[in-house]
């Protein structure tokens, strides 16, 4: 049997991993709808690509394409401070199955989340997403504060 990084040994790890990479994937797929939007409303955000696909006139702001970069920029707001809070709670040697707990929930909401806003469903299906979501989040950044604590 093939001997593995340190890092790939550890549960945790491999868990927030997997959730991370997923999160990861699909602020792309975010990224490639609000592509898709812009060229299909014909509303581009810079002149040489509004020339390009017709003139001038198409250097322009459209509803739905500023909806899907509200959505994108709410990804980068939520995501990224989870991937930092995840890979050091990660280093704190917590229970597998909480850990996976935690991730698990960040993750499912953050995809109903952007569900919810890019196919514009009824209030208040976004913010209680947004609020599930910041929940494991909150519960690993008292965590590491607890744990880091002693030594500041």
């Amino acid at each position: 049997s093939r001997s593995s990084p340190k890092m790939m040994e550890n549960k945790v790890f491999l868990s927030f991993t997997f959730y991370s990479t997923i999160l990861i994937l699909k602020m792309y797929v975010v990224a490639i709808i609000t592509g898709q939007v812009r060229l299909r409303k014909k509303a581009f955000a810079n002149p040489e690509d509004a020339l390009r696909n017709g003139g001038l006139q198409f250097c322009r702001q459209d509803p739905d394409v500023e909806r899907c970069r509200r959505a994108h920029r709410n990804d980068m707001e939520n995501i990224f401070p989870f991937l930092f809070l995840g890979a050091i709670y990660s280093l704190l040697d917590p229970s597998p199955s909480v850990a996976r707990i935690h991730f698990l929930i960040f993750c499912l909401a953050r995809v109903l989340h952007t569900i919810a806003y890019l196919l514009q469903l009824r209030a208040p299906t976004r913010s209680v997403a947004y609020g599930v979501a910041q929940l494991p989040c909150f519960s690993m950044a008292l965590q590491i504060l607890l744990a880091t604590s002693p030594h500041w």
